[in-house]
C-alpha cells in the first residue's frame, strides 16, 4: 500500500468524535500541518492526547483556541491561559496527568498492557477514584493504559515504506505514540527512496506508519 499521500487524503481520514494523539513538546516536534487539516476540516469533539497544549498559536493550541476539543489528556497546561480558562468554565474536560505517567501510558497501550503501577500521585488528588495497590509495603496507583483512533506525528525524514528520523529534541512524544493508535500519519520534511536511510538511525519502524505526507511538498 502506498504511504506518500497528499493532505486532501488525510483530511477524509480523520472525523468528528475521534480520540487523537498528536506529538510535540510546547509545539516542538508538533505537526502544525496535520493540525491545521483538523481546523481546516471543522473537526471536532475531540479527545486530544498530547504532551501539553503549547501556546495559543502553537502546536495544539489552535485545537484549543478554535474549541473543538471535548477533552484533553495531558500532562499541563499552564502556558495556553486559554486551555485554563475553557476547563474552569466547565467547556472543557481536562485530565491532567503527570508526564512520567502520560509516557508511561500510551506506551502500555502501544504494547496492549493492561495499566502500569507508579508510585507517582498517591496521597494526593492525582489518586481519586484509582485502584491501588500495596506491593512490598508501597503503594502504587493503578494507571491505564491510553490509546488512540489517529496519531498525528511529526519527524525529521521518511523513507516510502515509512521508516522514520526525528530531529533532536523533536523526537520526544511521536515515537510512542506510532505504537498506540489505529491509524498513524506522519508529517516529515523530506521523503527518501526505501533503502537510503541508514538503519541505525531509524527509530520508528515502517510497520507502524500508515500515511507520510512531506508538507514542504504540498505548500
Amino acid at each position: 500500500m502506498a504511504k506518500v499521500t497528499t493532505l486532501e487524503e488525510i483530511g477524509e481520514l480523520v472525523h468528528d468524535g475521534m480520540t487523537i494523539m498528536v506529538g510535540g513538546f510546547m509545539g516542538t516536534g508538533a505537526p502544525d500541518a496535520l493540525v491545521g487539516i483538523l481546523m481546516d476540516r471543522d473537526i471536532k469533539d475531540i479527545t486530544l492526547i498530547s504532551s501539553d497544549t503549547a501556546l495559543v498559536d502553537t502546536g495544539v493550541g489552535p485545537l484549543v483556541l478554535g474549541r473543538r476539543l471535548k477533552k484533553v489528556i495531558a500532562s499541563h497546561i499552564g502556558t495556553n491561559p486559554e486551555t485554563g480558562r475553557q476547563m474552569l468554565a466547565g467547556e472543557l474536560a481536562v485530565e491532567l496527568v503527570p508526564q512520567g505517567t502520560l509516557a508511561e501510558r500510551v506506551r502500555a497501550g502501544g504494547a496492549g498492557l493492561g495499566g502500569i503501577l507508579t508510585p507517582t500521585g498517591t496521597g494526593t488528588m492525582v489518586a481519586d477514584n484509582k485502584q491501588t495497590l500495596t506491593i512490598e509495603g508501597r503503594e502504587f496507583l493503578v494507571e491505564l493504559p491510553l490509546r488512540a483512533d489517529v496519531a498525528l506525528l511529526k519527524a525529521h525524514k521518511a523513507d516510502k515504506s515509512g521508516n522514520l528520523v526525528y530531529r533532536n529534541s523533536a523526537r520526544n512524544f511521536n515515537p510512542l505514540m506510532a505504537l498506540a493508535a489505529d491509524l498513524v500519519i506522519v508529517q516529515v520534511d523530506e521523503i527518501v527512496e526505501t533503502g537510503e536511510l541508514d538503519p541505525n538511525i531509524v527509530v520508528t519502524p515502517g510497520v507502524l506508519v500508515d500515511k507520510i505526507i512531506c508538507y514542504k511538498e504540498s505548500e
